[in-house]
């Protein structure tokens, strides 16, 4: 991040609270920041949306940062992930009325696609600290299915008065859980030669599906690979 951008969000953040994700809080970020207006803009185009969403980003980056520093190898992957989310979520309390905040601006219909596309990031950048190496399909079921624990963690976060969350690391868990049971049913499914031989036609065309390629253009969710080139 530019230090432009350290500095809005470091001067919004206490307007936040009170203004919300808005126009009043950009104006005074730039006034509080000492921000060129015109730079402002540039960098923001859409004001406070852009600021929200730097400011997950700058979460995001935080965290990443935190797990590499972390010992977590020799943790169950499911206790990995599980931690990585905590740790998200821990070096956001501090700010937890600007998430709150920006949860209510991306619940509204003209920023639900900018909120997907956050918690889908946030969910990316774990899977790939943790060091996942899907190629196929696998990689787009991975961080969809962690979109949801992610965000179902995050809203009862921001309603949990337990001693340290520790209600919302117990729901977070029971999450984690969930999804490992259904990671077992479904490679128990997939290896039943019933099942392989009536949905030879699905599971065909699921195996032509890639992850994204990190030389490919950034704003395609994936491609698809041409059956010819097999």
């Amino acid at each position: 991040m530019t230090n432009l951008t350290d500095k809005m969000i470091d001067a919004a953040l206490p307007h936040v609270a009170f203004d919300g994700w808005s126009q009043a809080t950009f104006e005074a970020a730039m006034e509080d920041s000492g921000a060129v207006p015109a730079a402002a803009k540039a960098a923001f185009p859409r004001g406070a949306v852009d600021l929200a969403l730097a400011f997950h980003k700058r979460g995001d980056a935080q965290m990443v940062a935190a797990l590499k520093t972390r010992d977590i190898y020799d943790m169950r992957f499911r206790d990995r992930v599980a931690h990585a989310v905590r740790l998200r979520l821990e070096l956001a309390e501090p700010h937890k009325e600007a998430v709150r905040r920006g949860t209510t601006l991306f619940a509204l219909p003209l920023y639900a696609a900018d909120g997907a596309k956050a918690v889908w990031g946030t969910c990316d950048a774990i899977w790939d600290t943790l060091g996942d190496m899907s190629e196929d399909y696998n990689w787009y079921t991975k961080r969809s299915i962690l979109s949801a624990v992610y965000g179902s963690t995050v809203l009862f976060w921001l309603g949990d008065e337990s001693e340290d969350h520790a209600a919302t690391w117990d729901f977070l868990d029971r999450r984690i859980d969930n999804v490992m049971q259904f990671e077992k049913v479904k490679g128990a499914t997939l290896n039943n030669p019933m099942f392989a031989k009536v949905f030879a036609g699905p599971l065909w065309a699921l195996g032509k599906v890639k992850a994204p390629s990190k030389l490919s253009r950034s704003d395609l969710p994936g491609q698809w690979r041409d059956p010819s080139a097999s």
